[in-house]
């Protein structure tokens, strides 16, 4: 999962240097944290969060193949 955001999220920003995924467990539920430099940020999230949500999905869907729990994380 870990890789398929990384993938993902570089290919959306103009720094992909900078992009970072953490992964954290919380109880059964993993958590991915995304990082990337600010002046992305409004590329990874997109128009009223279209971008976000569609990349929750497309992790969400692949964790599910595997029968995990899979939350993503955007920080700023």
């Amino acid at each position: 999962m870990k890789e398929l955001l990384l993938y993902v999220a570089t290919q959306l920003v103009d720094h992909p240097e900078a992009v970072t995924v953490t992964e954290r467990e919380d109880g059964d539920n993993m958590v991915l944290e995304l990082r990337v430099a600010p002046e992305d940020m409004g590329k990874v999230i997109g128009r009223q969060g279209r971008i976000a949500k569609e990349i929750r999905t497309v992790v969400k869907t692949v964790a599910q193949r595997d029968g995990k729990r899979v939350t993503v994380d955007i920080i700023d």
